[in-house]
């Protein structure tokens, strides 16, 4: 979407879109008040409602980080890789203060309790570039995916079917990678070797480094959008267009900083693998034993006794909510019978998807974001590989296209 269409002249509000948006937050917030008068059920509740918030900050800023990284390598636009590097300075000094409260001193062979902080070898190189790759083939990561089935987009569920198999093939190729390079593979936490502070001064610094790297490929010439001066116009300001994507990255950072306060640290795909590892287990598709899986941290992929009402399913099932409330309001939810190469390309790129996400122990939200922002190595290490195989993958595309 270009700017001049951000800032076109006001659409008129659908009162049919809202009404119905109204109606999808109102049953949100009766779903929240019910989980929160069960006895226990105040997580559920508040992973509900935070869920809902982060759909409508995606779907409203269209915070995808497929979309940004290829705006960047195809036009050469920087604002949406922008907007990740603003979501990981935010999380990264609230993320570095609550550690110090879960872990007050940093001590080695001791990590934050649940973080997103994984082993580095190849094998977390190899789930990056086929995250990455997943993304060139089905045209999104998971986050935007669940936020993009909201709105009714005929391959979101195609490509979220085909993670739950990518998943089950992740799953069953496991014990080979592990004991081939993970077991052996060094686990680096940056507060281990240069404290809170250290840590969260390095990364700042080299975010800092790739905004200013950045900030030459931002467009120029652009008019400034005017400042409201009626509600209705504000209004609009808000349902329409797109929000700025500075908005969407400062809102995603706070939103990740936010959720561990009561939750685990920010992750969309943990009830999606539960969901196909148990599965899989019915099925007798998978090995009776996963070496050394459920002794890491991050999307943890464990069966319970009740995968839809644990926090990660009801954050996940908030954000499809919140999303769908945005895409009525803002007349974007328009669903689609899908075609044939929607179909293929949803279920290919999605299996590429859901190796990617269990074989790096989480996707681009839970490893690249929570991960990196917790000052793990493997966050950064998984965010590079993602970008090179979507700058790679684009690339094969146009050549494919020119024969």
């Amino acid at each position: 979407m270009s700017a001049s269409s951000i800032h076109a002249a006001p659409v008129p509000l659908s009162r049919t879109g809202l009404a119905a948006a109204v109606v999808v937050l109102l049953l949100v917030a009766a779903g929240v008040h019910l989980l929160g008068e069960r006895s226990g059920g105040r997580a559920l509740a508040f992973a509900l409602g935070l869920g809902a918030v982060l759909g409508v900050v995606l779907q409203r800023s269209r915070f995808c980080f497929y979309c940004h990284a290829r705006d960047y390598f195809e036009g050469g636009d920087a604002r949406g890789l922008l907007a990740i590097v603003a979501a990981l300075a935010v999380g990264t000094v609230g993320m570095h203060v609550v550690m110090t409260g879960w872990l007050p001193v940093p001590q080695p062979g001791r990590l934050p309790p649940d973080a997103h902080i994984g082993p580095v070898s190849g094998a977390l190189v190899l789930a990056g570039l086929a995250f990455g790759a997943g993304m060139v083939v089905s045209g999104s990561c998971i986050s935007a995916h669940w936020y993009r089935l909201g709105e009714g987009s005929p391959t979101a569920p195609f490509a979220l079917l085909g993670a739950g198999a990518g998943f089950l093939l992740g799953f069953t190729s496991w014990n080979w990678l592990y004991s081939a390079t993970i077991a052996t593979a060094p686990v680096v936490w940056l507060p281990h070797h240069l404290g809170y502070a250290g840590s969260a001064a390095l990364q700042l610094a080299v975010l800092a480094a790739l905004a200013a790297w950045l900030w030459r490929k931002l467009p120029v010439g652009e008019a400034a959008s005017p400042t409201p001066r009626r509600f209705i116009d504000a209004a609009r300001r808000l349902l329409h267009g797109r929000w700025p994507y500075a908005w969407g990255g400062l809102a995603v950072g706070a939103i990740a900083v936010t959720v561990v306060l009561r939750l685990r640290p920010l992750g969309v795909t943990a009830a999606l693998g539960s969901a196909a590892r148990e599965f899989g287990n019915a099925q007798g598709l998978l090995p009776q034993r996963l070496d050394g899986l459920d002794g890491f941290g991050g999307c943890v992929t464990a069966v319970v006794e009740s995968l839809w009402q644990t926090p990660n399913a009801l954050l996940v099932g908030g954000l499809v909510a919140g999303a769908l409330a945005a895409a009525l309001a803002s007349g974007q939810f328009k669903p689609a019978w899908p075609s044939v190469g929607q179909v293929v390309r949803g279920l290919g790129g999605g299996v590429l998807l859901g190796w990617g996400a269990m074989t790096g122990l989480g996707c681009t939200v839970g490893n690249l974001l929570s991960g990196t922002m917790a000052g793990a190595l493997s966050g950064w290490v998984f965010g590079a590989s993602v970008l090179l195989a979507v700058w790679g993958g684009l690339r094969l595309k146009r050549l494919a296209v020119r024969a």
